[in-house]
């Protein structure tokens, strides 16, 4: 017997969730139409929940609709990634300050943790998980910022950045300067200096915008 769909704002929510989290982990490429049938049926939710979850992810600049011909995953060029990481630049450094002020010690060994695992993943040529730990260690950030505004306002901008993350993350040589500048960002916290912090963070984003535009030259 088939399962009824799902309607409703959770059917709604369960569909941006899916499709968020496709975009974040780079299995949906930059262009790619998405089939509202296909997904329905592959979520399990009505065509109209579907739809509904394809306009909230229009709002926050992650899909594209198309008039007449349906929704697409939204290609973000270049110029407009370092514009959206020149605002990261602002939010992280806010984020690293405020995770410097309140982290507490078992948090502290939370992220020097991840340091070893990102530095594990640099020594051993494996750029993908240090893609993904580095997703994590962002994450970590704002979590122990404890500041959901800015927070909120990440998530939104990251998701737009993906496929440009995933071209730097596999640029030879970039792991490693982004290793040292995330370590750098760390200890700043762990030693809850949140001026050393902020800065450190913006740095970080100060370089990921120069090897973003040494890719679009």
């Amino acid at each position: 017997m088939a399962q009824t769909a799902r309607e409703g704002a959770a059917a709604t929510k369960l569909a941006a969730d899916a499709l968020r989290t496709a975009l974040t982990n780079g299995d949906l490429a930059p262009g790619q139409r998405l089939v509202e049938a296909e997904l329905a049926e592959s979520f399990n939710v009505s065509r109209a929940s579907l739809r509904a979850a394809l306009i909230d992810l229009a709002a926050e600049g992650l899909v594209e609709r198309i008039p007449n011909r349906g929704a697409r995953v939204r290609v973000v060029s270049v110029t407009e990634a370092v514009a959206i990481t020149e605002c990261r630049m602002v939010l992280e450094g806010l984020c690293a300050a405020k995770a410097a002020e309140r982290v507490s010690d078992e948090q502290i060994g939370v992220l020097t943790d991840l340091c070893d695992r990102m530095r594990h993943s640099v020594d051993s040529g494996d750029p993908m998980r240090y893609s993904a730990l580095n997703r994590e260690l962002h994450r970590l950030v704002r979590e122990y910022a404890a500041q959901p505004v800015a927070a909120g306002l990440l998530d939104r901008l990251n998701g737009q950045l993906v496929r440009h993350q995933f071209r730097l993350a596999l640029r030879p040589g970039r792991p490693a300067v982004s290793l040292r500048e995330h370590l750098a960002i760390v200890d700043a916290i762990a030693a809850r200096r949140p001026a050393e912090a902020e800065a450190a963070a913006r740095a970080h984003l100060g370089s990921v915008i120069a090897a973003l535009q040494q890719t679009d030259a």
